[in-house]
């Protein structure tokens, strides 16, 4: 398969795919999407609903056959069962018996797993995901909130080298989306690679090491956060705009205007080590004051703001929507 990474040459990542694309009768659910997550890393997959990350996630682990493309999980192919074997996985959504107490739930995933049963490793998962005290309570008395830290720890069961997490804090309190932000990290620290979805961007932008945004099944942008957040942001509350202050704004870069507070998207210009070249925006900044005031502007205030992963995001799925629109009216 051309352009697989060779195990023999350097170490393979955890997970890497290549051109994974799958259509769904009419609909084309994913397309010619590539990525990959190292050895310890931690890599955040987002989209929209709808946007095909769901069903990636199915293809790398084989639950989904692709229509084309290729997957390497563990420096194996996907299309060998071998390659999942210290794969972790917690689905989006999940059943599990409810007549079973978390402790069985554990010991009958290590047996499906071809894993013995281990007291100390059972009681240290459920510590790690705060059902230390429910170990021997039945199933069907958990809230989603129990179920989901449960699942969490059904995915650790097998001490896998990579975890795929898809909507891990769905159900989850502040508190615990704050567990399983620790127990992410903590994975990252003993060498386990994680691939994590999930609609919380705040958490995504806290953990991870990169980022993957898919769009309508392609990907729309990746990178690290440096890379995608490069991007500087000035908002100005200035008086008296006119049409030459107005052109002025958007040289400089995107502008919006919201009664008198203009927000103004800078170039996103890279250092060779991924972070903003803070030198040459502010050099923009002050030459764009200096034009204003000649313009006869007035200008209250000039503060800096950074852009968010949020902010990215939404840019990257307003520009999509407004092009396709376009292009349906253009048809």
């Amino acid at each position: 398969m051309a352009g697989m990474p060779d195990p023999l040459t350097a170490p393979s990542p955890a997970a890497w795919c290549s051109h994974l694309s799958k259509r769904f009768g009419r609909q084309q659910a994913v397309r010619s999407v590539s990525f990959e997550v190292g050895r310890g890393e931690i890599v955040g997959l987002l989209g929209a609903n709808g946007a095909g990350k769901t069903t990636v996630i199915k293809m790398l682990l084989g639950l989904v056959r692709p229509d084309d493309g290729d997957v390497m999980l563990l420096g194996r192919p996907g299309t060998d069962p071998a390659s999942r074997a210290k794969v972790g996985y917690l689905p989006e959504l999940f059943r599990y018996q409810p007549w079973l107490t978390a402790s069985e739930v554990l010991d009958l995933h290590a047996r499906l797993s071809g894993l013995r049963p281990r007291e100390p490793r059972r009681h240290e998962l459920l510590g790690e995901v705060g059902l230390a005290e429910r170990a021997g309570d039945r199933v069907g008395g958990f809230s989603k909130g129990m179920q989901q830290r449960l699942g969490l720890a059904v995915a650790l069961i097998g001490e896998p080298e990579l975890v795929i997490l898809d909507e891990p804090t769905s159900a989850l309190d502040p508190l615990g989306r704050a567990d399983v932000r620790d127990l992410v990290l903590s994975l990252r620290e003993r060498g386990v690679a994680v691939l994590l979805n999930s609609h919380l961007i705040g958490e995504v932008e806290r953990v991870c090491d990169r980022v993957v945004i898919l769009d309508h099944g392609d990907v729309a942008a990746k990178g690290t956060l440096a890379q995608l957040l490069g991007q500087r942001r000035i908002v100005l509350r200035l008086g008296n705009v006119g049409d030459d202050a107005r052109a002025r704004l958007r040289v400089t870069g995107n502008v919006t205007e919201d009664a008198g507070t203009f927000h103004v998207s800078l170039g996103n210009h890279q250092a060779p080590d991924g972070a903003s070249d803070r030198g040459d925006d502010d050099a923009t900044v002050a030459s764009l004051v200096s034009d204003l005031a000649s313009f006869g502007v007035r200008i209250y205030a000039v503060e800096q703001a950074r852009v968010t992963l949020e902010d990215r995001l939404l840019g990257i799925l307003r520009h999509d929507a407004t092009a396709t629109t376009a292009q349906q009216d253009a048809s």
